[in-house]
């Protein structure tokens, strides 16, 4: 797994998302870091950072020490600096904090937290100058790209390092990717597109780095993919269901009224409209079948994704939330007072991003549930033996299974939280800290794992359906099936290698193609 989350190709001519006239939304997030929507200013929040910029000047010739405009910062806040030197205090503090290490991050996830950051300036909160957002502003829309890398957060006084390192190129030092994603000094860049590096003046270094934008820029990310990989879930629990000859009887929607969990309901009504006309389904409605009940995996399924789908919108009311903060330290208010606080602490952030890594490895793990078992002749109820053509010549999906246990595996392992993980810094200043980017991190590979684990359950469930025939499956499962046999996969025969299929069933979920089959009998799943 490398990390990467469901994406699409960048959409020229994406609407622009307005900064400062309002909360983004996880769609705006997405659109800037996806689809390399442009950014506009709004005027009248381009007039609050000027009004809150003059309060800052006037404190910074003030004789009373003032964090982050005349002192030192974290456990070095006691020294008061003279006026000569607070340019050099800005300067410094960037350079110092851009240390992370490792593999560099992806490009999505540094203009999603280059948008939360510049979403943060334009609420004029933190007191930089209008010139110094405009020219962050520019950054992004010319697509260049900050080097950051794996290592350097703690999730507490900010995503430091990630941000200083965003913060370093917009003061024309450091390595970037330009929009083609070619590397070259950040000054270079700059210069191509127009733009003049950053001197920074009084609080505008810790302004830059003192958020938990990284963080949550993967946080509305990962919100939209599991969106939309929890429907593929409900799909591939359909196609299983079918396939292995399980009731839909379960799926009743006043069974589940009985148990009012609003994500359970519309994974119910999910599975019953793939299900809905099935011949399969209607084949063995009869007294002559004698199962009683279907194994936890088929009959649960909506207990399972119904849940997930409910933390999923416990998590997004989180991120809307902080989609509205404006995180720094210390803030000016809008009565001109200049507040330290702890907002910049990523705990409610770091948490919803544990629960939905939970809640990847939980719907991956029963996924494999109900894959292993088309595969064992004992429970697929006529089916071969792992689908194989020709068994003990042909080892069909076997492997596959193989496959997918070993993500269900890796999954298990992030689903250990991050956010328990507290090592102090600064000198203890820095005393409990969240560690919430790596939180994010390790999300990021669940949710491309999650991705891969449903993909294998589809092109499987897609075989084992049509190994059924002359029966027919249902209107909206067959749709995936012509959709997987159009790209070259999911067709009954002999063993042949099976990762370029497995790649392919992968690529039809993670870019839509899946859903969309099915939506097209169906109409719009929830």
């Amino acid at each position: 797994m490398d990390g990467m989350s469901l994406s699409a190709p960048a959409r020229p001519g994406t609407a622009p998302v307005v900064v400062g006239a309002g909360p983004l939304t996880v769609e705006d997030v997405v659109a800037v870091a996806r689809h390399d929507a442009p950014v506009v200013l709004d005027d009248a929040a381009l007039a609050e950072v000027r009004r809150t910029r003059a309060v800052v000047r006037a404190l910074a010739d003030d004789t009373t020490p003032h964090y982050g405009i005349s002192t030192g910062f974290g456990a070095l806040a006691t020294r008061h600096i003279p006026v000569d030197l607070r340019h050099r205090l800005q300067r410094s503090l960037i350079r110092s904090h851009a240390a992370g290490s490792g593999p560099e991050v992806e490009r999505e996830v540094v203009r999603a937290l280059m948008l939360l950051r510049v979403a943060t300036l334009a609420t004029g909160r933190t007191g930089v100058r209008e010139e110094t957002l405009r020219t962050y502003a520019g950054m992004l829309d010319a697509g260049i790209a900050p080097v950051v890398h794996e290592y350097g957060s703690l999730g507490c006084s900010g995503d430091l390092a990630p941000l200083s390192h965003c913060a370093l190129a917009l003061m024309g030092e450091g390595e970037v990717r330009d929009a083609a994603g070619t590397p070259m000094p950040a000054a270079d860049a700059l210069a191509a597109a127009g733009l003049e590096p950053v001197e920074l003046e009084e609080k505008e270094g810790l302004a830059l780095v003192n958020g938990t934008d990284g963080m949550l820029g993967m946080l509305c990310l990962a919100l939209h993919d599991l969106g939309a990989l929890l429907v593929v879930a409900d799909v591939s629990a359909a196609m299983s269901v079918e396939g292995l000859l399980g009731t839909d009887d379960v799926f009743a929607a006043d069974l589940h009224a009985l148990r009012p969990q609003p994500g359970q309901a519309v994974s119910a009504a999910n599975i019953r409209a793939v299900m809905a006309g099935s011949p399969i389904r209607e084949s063995h409605r009869t007294e002559a079948c004698t199962r009683v009940q279907d194994a936890y995996s088929l009959r649960c399924a909506p207990q399972v994704a119904g849940g997930a789908r409910d933390t999923l919108e416990h998590a997004a009311r989180v991120a809307a939330n902080e989609l509205a903060a404006a995180v720094d330290n210390p803030v000016v208010l809008p009565d001109g007072r200049v507040e330290s606080n702890g907002n910049f602490h990523g705990a409610p952030v770091a948490y919803v991003l544990d629960f939905l890594a939970i809640v990847a490895a939980d719907v991956a793990s029963m996924s494999e549930r109900r894959t292993d078992r088309f595969l064992d002749v004992s429970r697929s109820h006529g089916l071969p033996p792992f689908l194989a053509d020709d068994p003990g010549v042909d080892s069909g999906h076997m492997i596959a299974q193989y496959t997918q246990a070993a993500v269900v595996s890796e999954l298990k392992r992030l689903a250990v939280p991050a956010s328990v993980d507290s090592i102090p810094s600064s000198a203890m200043q820095e005393d409990h800290v969240s560690m919430g980017w790596s939180a994010a991190r390790k999300l990021r590979r669940s949710v491309d794992g999650l991705a891969r684990v449903l993909a294998v359950e589809v092109l499987t469930a897609a075989r084992g359906l049509s190994l059924r025939a002359p029966l027919e499956p249902a209107p909206a499962t067959a749709a995936v099936v012509a959709a997987l046999r159009d790209a070259g996969a999911a067709a009954p025969g002999p063993d042949r290698v099976l990762a370029p299929e497995i790649e392919v069933a992968h690529r039809l979920v993670v870019d839509g193609t899946v859903r969309r089959a099915v939506e097209s009998v169906t109409g719009y799943l929830g």
